[in-house]
């Protein structure tokens, strides 16, 4: 799915589950880090992370450790960029040299509505009334639920250039459809994320909004951020 909406130099890659072997390929500085999860949450650490060392081989780099830094973010080997994303059957790796890409954010969630109440605590007014035009279009997409998953991969875009916390209300997210999709069980399109707060400054220039891209298909709803160089 991913590939489908990230741009060629990024390497991606999915897994519909969780090897189940995957935990005897963890770094011990890995291990350490799930030593007390419950099963399901080593499961997921272990596959996911299976999952960017096949995608840092596709680079041409040795598959290497991914611990976690400030703020539980990935820590990347020398050179390179990269997002995970897991959720209930899926699980999915993007990286990219760093020449390629400033950054990169990915997100997965399972394609239902979100709780009863979430809507209000992610959103802006304004982005409620466009999803309300956008079901108009597409009532088989679950707007909302796409909106969140818009949102926590431009906070994964965000974080690794700035090293700070990005709140739900401090991001615009602006979503339309690819009219070239099909109808039924796959859609796709962009979206676009006004930051409200000032922006990273890439390659001395200062950024102030993210583009990204979004799929639907398979009972899985995915999203997409890449920040290029100026």
């Amino acid at each position: 799915m991913l590939e489908q909406v990230l741009p060629e130099p990024v390497a991606v890659v999915e897994a519909l589950g969780d090897d189940e072997t995957a935990h005897l390929a963890l770094y011990p500085q890995e291990a350490a880090l799930v030593a007390k999860a419950v099963d399901r949450r080593r499961r997921e650490f272990a596959t996911v992370r299976a999952c960017a060392r096949r995608a840092m081989v596709k680079l041409g780099v040795p598959p290497q450790a991914v611990p976690t830094g400030r703020g539980g973010a990935p820590c990347w080997p020398e050179g390179l960029r990269g997002s995970m994303t897991h959720c209930a059957g899926y699980r999915a790796a993007a990286l990219v040299r760093a020449a390629d890409l400033a950054s990169l954010g990915i997100d997965a969630e399972p394609h239902a509505p979100l709780p009863h109440g979430v809507l209000r605590t992610v959103s802006l007014p304004a982005e409620r009334q466009r999803l309300a035009a956008l079901a108009a279009r597409r009532p088989d997409v679950h707007w909302d639920l796409l909106l969140f998953s818009a949102k926590e991969s431009v906070y994964k875009a965000w974080f690794p250039l700035t090293g700070q916390w990005l709140g739900f209300e401090e991001a615009d997210v602006e979503a339309d459809i690819d009219v070239r999709a099909p109808a039924g069980d796959a859609a796709q399109g962009r979206f676009r994320a006004e930051l409200l707060v000032p922006g990273p400054v890439v390659g001395g220039r200062r950024l102030q909004h993210f583009e990204g891209r979004w799929i639907v298909g398979g009972g899985v709803a995915a999203t997409a951020v890449t920040v290029p160089h100026p």
